[in-house]
């Protein structure tokens, strides 16, 4: 009994103890700091934080009456010894782990912090890989290099660059910031075209030879990200490698601001080689408290508490103490005690001179971790407040500065809500992510060597490694492009063309022409082409048709020449001259239409003579009226109205017979200005696949491949030509004789063999439509001026001119006419209507003559018994007179003949 009340009383003691313990607050709260003291941001980290924990202590309301202690741990720049340092640290009951300042540090400690629940609050490493979710413990208390890197393919985007070199340090900080710029200038269609990578301890002989080897790269655009380097070794040795002139552009990230902003003014005088540089800077807004904090920072400075002037990263320190020191005190106002625990997989652990057994487990680690991520304060770099994402402080913005003349100046401000701006992004309303480009702006730069003219940021190459061009070394077609005697001297077509460009682009292009291909037979421009890709030549010059495949994987110029597969085969041609128009009629049938047309007129000339004013008056008149009547029907309506009935019955046969006539002669004369007769059954490409017969290609050509894949004709059906003498004989045999029944080639090459032949033509129209240009690598600069290049070629004539030069020299490719002689309209297809209409003008005008020897006679007799006035002569004329007489009756007019005979004879009508 009495055991039992013994065991009760020391239950009852042992609780109340441990509540009392629990229920107790702190009076001390442990904090750790492990950075690199002898640093550029050490040196102004560690006041800071000094300073922030007094003025934590100066006021009992943050930690409700504790003190905050805090212990400091040199990493010396090693993430072995920062390893140590945190179990140091850590071994002394903190709470939280302010820093490290290095990336590579930060990955180490992380892990240790994660197994112990320890927050790690970090005021200067930027690795974006730090805000993985495999640190949930690491928080970060400034501006992660996401945002960094996407300011400065802003920057890098903004001048238009598409290329760039990237400087950095290989480690975590260098390799991921660089990565993070390489993801954000892709989603900008840029990118890091070469990166320099430098030893964490690197050398100045090191950084010469690397630096001196990058001189014979394109890019000309250098983004330099390394840990800050008060000597700024890099800048120095681009100065004595003369690349600090206007050629080159040189960005930095945010360690030279945060260097040079650590200068003292004595040393500001070192800033001289650094002219024309343009930097990031982390923008922190102006306010009251910070002003205060940089006159007491002189004032430390005097005291000797601080020996380095203020930057950034001093400013981020100060606020990751005091973003601390708040997170605990609401801890502590919800769990009142801080408690550790031992970690039951240590204990298992054998006991050794590291006594890693001691460790222990922040109880409160979660709940402190939430207690930082719900921070909202405003802070001497800005507002402070975590993303609970990535656990990352809300980023605000960046200054772009540039250094002119030893001073800096700043041009411009960047956010990732407001892109670029001249305004401070805390006078830009915030909205959403996206801006528009065309509203970014930033001041103006004046850029390495003093030009304030924004550099092209490339060359294509350099006298010591000029460009190689591969040209393709043709056996067959070698007007476009051939080697003379292997003298490694390259001439042609295509060749004059690229030398024409290349005086138009405003800049050098050193070059070296490589033949492509064994001079056997042609080489394969697919091969030439991936040469390009896989950067065994820079560019290819030559006969190079632009097809699908071929531009997946380098870029080409514009077409300088347009083309397209066409196919060809023996013709029978024709030749057309100045007087093609008359081939349409033979000349019988020419004959016979003209003489129609003068009898026609002299037919209706003679009908509407006694009855149609308009062809009465003067004999010339008469004349010219009747055969501009004849041959005016051939276009219009005729002017004169036809009056007999005679007439109107001959003219609508004329009428006819021309409507007949003009049809078949336009008819004609289209088919031969523009359809051949072929000596084969082929018309096109279908009939030529249906037909089974073989067919000739090029050596080298695009033409197999398509044949093949596209038009899916078999390959043995394909035989491989390599030059216009074997294009002859191969169409001369023909299929039946071991030849082809056609052959498919680009149009150019077809043009340039038809020059020279007689006996070949062009069947059907081209079937596939492509143009040649000069191939280069993916997104070289170089093919879009010589775009522009040959398009200046093709506005002012000269294009053509070099066309003349190698094409024309006994007349051009194309202008020969290679129609068949057509098929003539003979006189026998229209014998028919000419006999028709010469039969109803023969009648009409027998029926005229007719009527009017029957008036004649009447007026004969008339004139016997009554002499008329009309007539004096006498009835006993000679037959001329009589003739005369008939004439002069005919010619006089109808109406007064009429009159005449109703005078004599009232009842009698005139026939």
């Amino acid at each position: 009994m009495r055991y039992s009340v013994v065991l009760g009383l020391h239950t009852l003691i042992w609780v109340l103890l441990t509540a009392s313990f629990y229920c107790q607050k702190p009076s001390v709260v442990n904090i750790g700091a492990i950075f690199t003291f002898d640093s550029v941001i050490g040196r102004v980290a560690k006041p800071a934080m000094e300073a922030a924990v007094s003025d934590v202590n100066a006021d009992s309301r943050i930690l409700r009456g504790a003190k905050l202690r805090l212990f400091l741990e040199n990493a010396n720049c090693s993430a072995f010894l920062g390893s140590i340092e945190a179990f140091q640290v850590l071994d002394k009951g903190v709470v939280a782990i302010i820093g490290p300042q290095s990336s590579a540090i930060a990955h180490m400690i992380s892990e240790i912090a994660n197994g112990l629940q320890v927050p790690l609050i970090s005021y200067a490493a930027t690795d974006p890989t730090l805000s993985a979710l495999q640190f949930p413990y690491f928080l970060r208390a400034t501006q992660s290099d996401d945002y960094q890197m996407a300011a400065m393919a802003g920057l890098i985007d903004y001048y238009g660059w598409k290329q760039v070199i990237a400087v950095f340090v290989d480690d975590e900080y260098g390799r991921n910031g660089i990565s993070a710029l390489g993801d954000e200038l892709e989603r900008k269609m840029s990118k890091i075209a070469y990166k320099l990578a430098l030893p964490v301890q690197f050398n100045q002989s090191y950084l010469t030879d690397l630096l001196h080897k990058s001189k014979l790269l394109g890019p000309r655009v250098y983004v330099v990200h390394i840990d800050p380097d008060p000597r700024l070794r890099i800048f120095q040795v681009a100065k004595e490698l003369q690349m600090m002139t206007s050629d080159y552009v040189w960005f930095a990230t945010d360690w030279l601001s945060t260097t040079i902003d650590s200068f003292s003014p004595m040393n500001r005088t070192s800033l001289a080689v650094l002219d024309g540089v343009v930097a990031l800077r982390q923008h922190t807004p102006q306010s009251n408290r910070k002003s205060a904090f940089m006159s007491r920072w002189k004032e430390m400075q005097k005291e000797g508490l601080a020996s380095s002037e203020l930057n950034v990263y001093g400013l981020h320190a100060y606020d990751a103490v005091w973003t601390v020191a708040k997170s605990i005190g609401r801890y502590i106002d919800e769990h009142e005690n801080i408690s550790f625990s031992v970690l039951d997989k240590l204990l298992e652990l054998k006991p050794s001179e590291i006594q890693l057994r001691k460790l222990k487990i922040f109880d409160g680690g979660p709940l402190l971790r939430e207690k930082l991520l719900e921070t909202n304060m405003s802070g001497l770099a800005g507002e402070v407040r975590f993303n609970r994402e990535d656990r990352n402080i809300v980023s605000g913005g960046y200054d772009v500065v540039n250094i002119e003349k030893m001073a800096i100046h700043t041009v411009g401000f960047w956010s990732n809500y407001s892109g670029f701006s001249v305004s401070p992004p805390v006078t830009v309303k915030r909205g959403t992510s996206s801006y528009p480009p065309l509203d970014q702006k930033l001041g103006y730069v004046t850029w390495p060597g003093g030009n304030t003219v924004t550099p092209r940021g490339w060359v294509i190459a350099v006298d010591e490694q000029p460009l190689r061009i591969g040209v393709p070394k043709r056996v067959g077609f070698v007007e476009f492009a051939r080697e003379l005697n292997d003298s490694h001297k390259i001439e042609g077509y295509c060749i004059d063309v690229f030398m024409a460009a290349r005086k138009l682009v405003p800049y050098d292009i050193p070059y070296r022409f490589v033949p492509f291909g064994n001079g056997q037979s042609n080489p394969n421009y697919d091969e030439l082409v991936k040469m390009v890709a896989q950067n065994v030549f820079d560019a290819a010059v030559g006969d190079i048709a632009i097809v699908k495949n071929r531009t997946m994987i380098v870029d080409f110029s514009q077409p300088y020449a347009t083309t397209g597969l066409v196919i060809v085969a023996p013709v029978s041609n024709s030749k057309s001259n100045a007087w093609v128009f008359l081939q349409p009629f033979t000349w019988e049938l020419w004959s016979v239409t003209a003489a129609s047309f003068v009898i026609v007129a002299v037919v209706m000339w003679t009908l509407e003579h006694r009855v149609n004013d308009d062809f009465r008056g003067p004999p010339k008149k008469q004349l010219a009226t009747m055969f501009l009547f004849s041959f005016s029907t051939l276009f219009k309506k005729n002017q004169e109205d036809t009056v007999s009935p005679l007439g109107r019955i001959v003219m609508v046969v004329w009428l006819f017979l021309l409507m007949v006539i003009t049809s078949s002669y336009t008819a004609s004369l289209t088919s031969i200005l523009t359809v051949q007769q072929i000596s084969s059954p082929i018309t096109g490409i279908d009939s030529l696949i249906a037909s089974n017969w073989p067919i000739g290609y090029q050596v080298g050509s695009f033409a197999y491949s398509y044949l093949t894949e596209s038009l899916y004709i078999p390959g043995s059906r394909l035989v491989p030509l390599g030059s216009p003498e074997e294009y002859e004989r191969a169409l001369r045999q023909g299929p039946d004789n071991g030849g082809v029944g056609a052959v498919i080639d680009e149009l150019t090459y077809i043009e340039l063999f038809l020059s020279r032949q007689t006996d070949f033509g062009i069947i059907g129209q081209t079937f596939t439509r492509s143009g040649w240009g000069f191939a280069f690598q993916k997104d070289s600069p170089l093919a879009v001026d010589m775009s522009t290049a040959i398009l200046k070629l093709s506005e002012n004539g000269e294009l053509q001119k070099i066309h003349k030069k190698w094409f024309c020299k006994m007349g051009c490719p194309g202008d020969k006419d290679q129609d068949t002689e057509p098929n003539q309209l003979h006189l026998i297809s229209f014998w028919g209507l000419y006999l028709l209409c010469g039969a109803f003008s023969v009648v009409a005008f027998v029926v005229f003559l007719i009527r009017m020897i029957y008036q004649f006679v009447r007026y004969k007799k008339r004139q016997v018994n009554h002499p008329s006035p009309v007539s004096t002569r006498s009835s006993n004329t000679q037959c001329s007179q009589v003739i005369s007489n008939f004439v002069d009756f005919v010619d006089e007019k109808e109406e007064a003949i009429k009159r005449m005979f109703q005078h004599d004879n009232p009842q009698v009508q005139v026939c």
